[in-house]
């Protein structure tokens, strides 16, 4: 009995066992349904059961496995039971790694889940091993299978990317509009895939490709920055960053004709600013003073022109083009320099070169600028007579007209000789021509008319109807122009002829008079004067008696003889008588007789003469008595008398007036000799 119920007993142990962890394995028995026994039979049950070891062990690991940091690896066996018999072993490839045997004692009866962990540095040896954990339970006494298990996990051993090196080409530096390839390489296990961002300005990264090879064209000056490559794997990453500077497209200003111009004042002058090397420029003028352009301005593509026309003192400045490309601005400069030297200089003499006599010359250089360089020389062949400077005239900022005076006695010998008027603008930092100009003067000095003379053949004086020559010379240098004229009664001249012989022909009366040659050239006159006389014989004698050939006693009476157009006439007034011719003392051909008496009547002569004739006239005074007329002192012949008292002294001085006229040749051309009585 007691051996009976010990068997039923154990029974029921590996029963309540098997109940203790039916959740956790399956249980088969047999017979399977319930079963009726006879007391002291002997009842064979039978138990199997399976998940007391249920599943092979399990690796993990704490993280990847990558060369040179340390990991732990965990062998996991679930759900076992009894653990107290359970045995690990965790290898690596063929090296024991760990062991580890379950011995505590358990104190309750579970399901348990026991580990082994190990702890070790991968090696780039490492890869391609595994690792192998392995389990075993050690219970003989049930029989069950499997008893060992194990789990084998090849390793997969990680390289974080290193040494990640980039190549850029072209270059770093590139101009705006280039391109340039970017190729990026890292090293790892797994090979690290390239990843391409752009670091932003506030240090974020902005992911530009994923390809290893990153390629930028048409770049922008906005493309400069830092780029970077990082090289990621499983493990890790790894970057490198590189600087990409883009500088604006390099472009070429140019200002022609040069960084200085020079320009005569009046001149057209054209600036031009010409671009190399960029599509779209934009252009501005002005100047380096900031004062007016005064100028016109004019942009056609790559080239801007600024005109000064014409050019003057407002426009001596530096210009100023400024080229704007993008973002980026490039200045040149100009300097407009002025100058003005536009003629040759001009030679003036005062006068006309004489022989003997001081001339001044004056050598003019006109318009010139800057004054205060300017230096003029006179030469008179070979030698200097003047030179002047005009320093005085320093930041004078107009058109000057300079001129160098000098003062000579010509002679004969400087005929042919030259004078010479040179200026010299002495601008050395300038480059323009002419920086010399002169301008010559060939000397002919004058000799003014002298020795003036005239030949008359036959005479001077010449009976009329006779023909004269009068021949003129002069000396001078040049040769005298003659110019014979007559001079007439208010002085002035009367051109004849401009030969040297003068001819006149079957002269009369009316060709008397005074001739005159000149002998005439640039430096001079020189005259000569003589008189001509045709002489006639009397003619057109008038003998009067005033007031009347007929008088009373005590009349005034005045007799008077006169020659019509005859110069240089003898008048002799005569009375005539028996015994004898009287000869009166008339004056200018006129005797007057106060008081006649009347013994002074008779016949009165009037003879008038000259060196080819004469001719005679006579008139009878008849002188009568008081005692002739009764009725002398009536009131009538008392106002007739009165007014005679007037008019005769006014008759004779007509009468005399008119004979000296005919005298001195009123009616002539030449001045008659006074008469002789």
């Amino acid at each position: 009995m007691p051996r009976k119920m010990f068997v039923i007993f154990g029974a029921s142990n590996i029963l309540w066992m098997v109940f203790t962890v039916s959740q956790a394995f399956k249980i088969e028995t047999f017979p399977e349904n319930k079963i009726v026994a006879q007391i002291g039979d002997v009842v064979s049950l039978t138990c199997r059961t399976t998940g007391s070891f249920p599943k092979d062990p399990e690796i993990h690991l704490s993280g990847p496995l990558e060369v040179g940091k340390p990991v732990t690896v965990t062998c996991l066996v679930p759900d076992v039971y009894p653990f107290d018999r359970l045995e690990m072993n965790l290898l690596k490839g063929n090296h024991l790694l760990q062991n580890k045997d379950f011995v505590e004692p358990m104190e309750r009866k579970s399901l348990e889940t026991k580990s082994l962990e190990v702890t070790f540095t991968p090696t780039n040896e490492d890869i391609g091993k595994a690792l192998v954990c392995q389990a075993k339970l050690h219970i003989d006494e049930i029989d069950f299978k499997p008893k060992e298990r194990e789990t084998t996990k090849k390793l997969q051993v990680y390289i974080s990317p290193k040494n990640t090196v980039i190549s850029v080409n072209p270059s770093t530096r590139l101009q705006e509009g280039g391109s340039v390839t970017m190729t990026c390489s890292s090293e790892g296990l797994p090979a690290p895939q390239i990843f391409w961002s752009k670091k932003l300005d506030n240090g974020n990264l902005q992911l530009l490709s994923g390809n290893s090879t990153l390629t930028l064209i048409a770049m922008r000056t906005e493309d400069s920055g830092i780029y970077v490559c990082e090289g990621v794997n499983q493990v890790g990453k790894n970057g490198k960053e590189v600087e990409l500077i883009v500088q604006e497209k390099p472009f070429t200003v140019e200002i022609s004709p040069g960084p200085q111009i020079v320009a005569q004042i009046g001149d057209s002058v054209v600036l031009t600013c010409g671009v190399t090397g960029c599509e779209s420029p934009s252009f501005a003028w002005r100047t380096q003073v900031d004062s007016p352009l005064s100028g016109k301005v004019k942009t056609e593509g790559s080239k801007s022109t600024l005109t000064l026309s014409p050019v003057g003192f407002e426009n001596e400045h530096s210009y100023l083009c400024t080229v704007t490309c993008g973002r980026k601005k490039v200045e040149k400069g100009i300097k407009v320099d002025l100058y003005s030297f536009p003629r040759d200089p001009e030679i003036e003499i005062s006068g006309l070169p004489v022989n003997g006599n001081p001339v001044t010359v004056s050598c003019r250089v006109p318009n010139v600028y800057p004054s205060d360089r300017l230096e003029i020389e006179l030469l008179k062949g070979e030698s200097i007579i003047g030179n002047k400077n005009f320093l005085e005239n320093i930041d004078k900022k107009y058109l000057e007209t300079e001129s160098l005076d000098m003062t000579f006695i010509p002679t004969t010998e400087d005929t042919g000789t030259v004078l010479v008027c040179l200026a010299k603008l002495h601008i050395d930092e300038m480059e323009f021509e002419p920086k010399q100009r002169q301008s010559t003067q060939t000397l002919y000095v004058n000799v003014a008319p002298r020795d003036t003379t005239v030949f008359i053949s036959p005479s001077s004086i010449l009976e009329e109807g006779s023909s004269v020559n009068m021949t003129c010379s002069s000396n001078g240098l040049p040769a005298p122009k003659i110019l014979w004229s007559r001079q007439l009664n208010n002085g002035h001249l009367q051109p004849l002829s401009e030969n040297s012989t003068l001819t006149l022909t079957s002269t009369k009366m009316e060709d008397s008079g005074v001739y005159v040659c000149e002998g005439i050239n640039q430096a001079g006159i020189d005259r000569k004067e003589v008189e001509l006389i045709i002489q006639v014989a009397p003619k057109d004698i008038q003998l009067t008696a005033f007031p009347s050939e007929s008088v009373k006693e005590g009349d005034t009476v005045i007799i008077s003889c006169t020659c019509g157009n005859v110069p240089k006439t003898w008048i002799i007034l005569k009375k005539k008588a028996e015994t004898g011719d009287t000869v009166l003392q008339s004056r200018d051909g006129a005797y007057t007789i106060h008081k006649v008496q009347l013994e002074d009547a008779g016949v009165y002569e009037c003879e008038s003469k000259n060196e080819v004739g004469l001719q005679l006239r006579s008139l009878t005074l008849d002188v009568k008595g008081r005692g002739n007329y009764q009725d002398y002192f009536s009131p009538e012949l008392l106002v007739l008398y009165c007014s005679s008292s007037l008019i005769i002294p006014a008759i004779g001085m007509i009468i005399y007036f008119a004979r000296r006229a005919n005298m001195k040749g009123s009616y002539s051309l030449v001045e008659a000799q006074k008469s002789k009585v």
